[in-house]
């Protein structure tokens, strides 16, 4: 029997997997989350009257611009929106994509195909944002998207804290506005994953069988999961930009989201054609390939590790 076969046979664990998945999404936050920042600030930047030609700031000048104005520590702001998500958000994901790709894996090989891999992603993708990302999204580009300049100490942002501006969103706008641009996160969540755990793992199973090896070493877990997690925002990145734009806009509206979308979709296109969809594709492609990078050796170390302390080694890691 192959070595990718012997490891899609490990027993479904809910918490080692809520653990593990837990501790790499709060590794991977401390990590990129700055690149999130920078990639918020150029997905809303607007041409100021007047200066229709001016062309949006790059990487390195929104990068250097925020620290110059605001301070090093402007870069984290928002951290706080995913730190408090980043378990319950990892535990989803992994669990759900274990959950749903236990329904399709052949009982007699233990495999499972590359396109149930991909389904069970897109379900896992969808999961994760309807019951935890948009909410913590909205939080987070609230308080990325303030600009409290250094130069005036007397200034006080309206969002101090990820719970202090939970709380004045659901009381100024209503709850339904923690869900505003659900469809569209979903959408961007469902492709994330998809092409994130159908591209890992058909890497990984590659990596085990030609080296006839269950456990990979982490710089080959590193490397496949910084492609795997390039993929999405490439594809995707349109969704994103607008998804960002409809969270940031403050207020009620009767406007639906599809309606809502329509329109900042029609704003971009207005502003600088085409490629005003993909504003910070860079810094997001570095932000996901790079956390994914940091997600699943971390993942596989810690879930590996908790076997081992929990008694569950050789063997006993395999299904009877």
């Amino acid at each position: 029997m192959s070595a990718s076969a012997n490891s899609n046979k490990k027993p479904k664990n809910t918490a080692i997997d809520l653990i593990a998945g837990g501790t790499a999404g709060l590794f991977e936050a401390l990590c990129c989350h700055p690149l999130d920042t920078i990639k918020v600030r150029m997905q809303l930047f607007k041409k100021s009257i007047g200066l229709k030609s001016a062309k949006p700031p790059g990487l390195l000048k929104t990068g250097v611009n925020i620290v110059q104005n605001e301070g090093f520590f402007a870069l984290y702001r928002g951290l706080g929106a995913v730190c408090i998500g980043i378990v319950p958000k990892m535990a989803i994901r992994f669990s759900s994509y274990e959950f749903y790709k236990s329904l399709f894996i052949n009982k007699e090989t233990g495999q499972v195909a590359t396109s149930s891999n991909f389904i069970s992603g897109v379900m896992a993708g969808v999961t994760e944002a309807v019951l935890v990302v948009n909410p913590m999204e909205v939080v987070k580009i609230r308080l990325q998207a303030q600009h409290n300049s250094l130069k005036d100490p007397l200034q006080v942002p309206k969002y101090r804290s990820a719970p202090q501006a939970a709380l004045m969103i659901v009381r100024e706008e209503g709850l339904k506005t923690l869900y505003r641009g659900v469809s569209l996160t979903a959408a961007r969540q469902a492709i994330n994953q998809g092409a994130n755990f159908t591209t890992y793992s058909f890497l990984k199973s590659f990596l085990q069988d030609y080296q006839n090896a269950e456990v990979l070493p982490s710089y080959q877990t590193a490397v496949i999961g910084f492609t795997s997690g390039a993929i999405g925002p490439l594809c995707n990145n349109p969704l994103d930009t607008i998804k960002t734009r409809m969270q940031k806009e403050t207020g009620h509206s009767n406007e639906s989201n599809f309606a809502r979308g329509v329109r900042i979709g029609a704003n971009l296109f207005k502003e600088s054609g085409v490629k005003a969809f993909y504003k910070g594709i860079l810094p997001r492609v570095m932000r996901v390939a790079s956390g994914q990078c940091v997600v699943f050796p971390v993942y596989e170390f810690f879930k590996g590790f908790l076997y081992d302390v929990s008694g569950i080694t050789g063997k006993q890691k395999l299904k009877d």
